[in-house]
């Protein structure tokens, strides 16, 4: 008896999946992962990773595909799809606004931005805030979160500019180890170009601002930026230009009293050591 070929393993999850769709279509058209990089101006190694279930592709390498592929949309709404799981649906409007940001600027007040926290600094968070969630779920909202570092791979990323409170690098999520390696992820993100971190130390006095909230412009420059908040695992978007311009001053005032980028990397290399003890 003829011996029958192995089939590659079924995806594990929603974004691997959407890999995997992608990988069938590319090997379909005769394409390799080289020229399929080149129709949608990105490098082969996004999309390997893409493929493999690691990175969730762009909504421009998403119509990339339905153009070369000629889907109808395929590929984009399939990735819609994909990236609202794992979140809950009201943080999909914000979701949607990070995905499309040519700036963001993060006032983080209590805990790191969570598109910048290691996964498990994020289930440390899960964990406390869902205790009786499952270990799979705890596992899908994590991986979810991890997938919102994609946007820093598109050809033009966001800026991001955080601030953050000294209590960020203080309280003890997960434990020091959790916290260590939390704190080294940073210290290895503020170099990227796109990414700007700044602390605000304990002794700044009282801060401009006593809840962490957003700001976003859309990589449309004619689209004024809009605040998102949270409040008690509800989130809002609020495009009120008054409201919106009195946090800006805000920002501006807690970037101000923060420490400059570079005391700020001195900090987190002080914070570092103090965990490694």
């Amino acid at each position: 008896m003829a011996a029958t070929q192995k089939e590659a393993p079924e995806p594990q999850d929603a974004v691997a999946y959407f890999g995997s769709e992608v990988r069938h279509a590319r090997e379909h058209a005769g394409m390799t992962q080289a020229q399929l990089a080149k129709e949608a101006r990105y490098e082969r190694p996004y999309v390997s990773r893409m493929e493999n279930g690691s990175l969730l592709a762009s909504e421009a390498f998403a119509d990339t595909c339905d153009r070369v592929f000629q889907t109808s949309g395929h590929f984009a709404r399939l990735r819609r799809r994909v990236s609202r799981q794992g979140h809950p649906e009201w943080f999909i409007p914000y979701l949607l606004l990070e995905e499309q940001a040519s700036k963001i600027l993060d006032f983080s007040a209590y805990l790191v931005m969570g598109i910048l926290q290691t996964a498990e600094y994020a289930e440390a968070l899960y964990r406390a805030s869902h205790p009786r969630d499952s270990d799979a779920t705890i596992t899908e909202k994590v991986k979810a979160r991890l997938q919102r570092r994609g946007i820093f791979e598109r050809p033009a990323p966001p800026l991001l500019w955080m601030v953050l409170d000294e209590g960020c690098l203080r309280r003890q999520v997960g434990g020091r180890e959790v916290m260590r390696q939390q704190l080294d992820h940073l210290l290895v993100q503020a170099q990227n170009p796109n990414i700007v971190l700044q602390v605000l130390p304990f002794d700044s006095g009282a801060p401009a601002a006593g809840e962490p909230f957003t700001l976003l412009t859309s990589v449309d420059d004619a689209s004024p930026p809009v605040l998102y908040t949270e409040m008690m695992g509800i989130g809002h978007v609020i495009d009120s230009a008054p409201v919106v311009g009195t946090s800006t001053e805000q920002y501006e005032r807690l970037r101000a009293d923060a420490l400059s980028p570079e005391k700020t990397l001195w900090l987190l290399a002080d914070a570092i050591r103090e965990y490694s003890r």
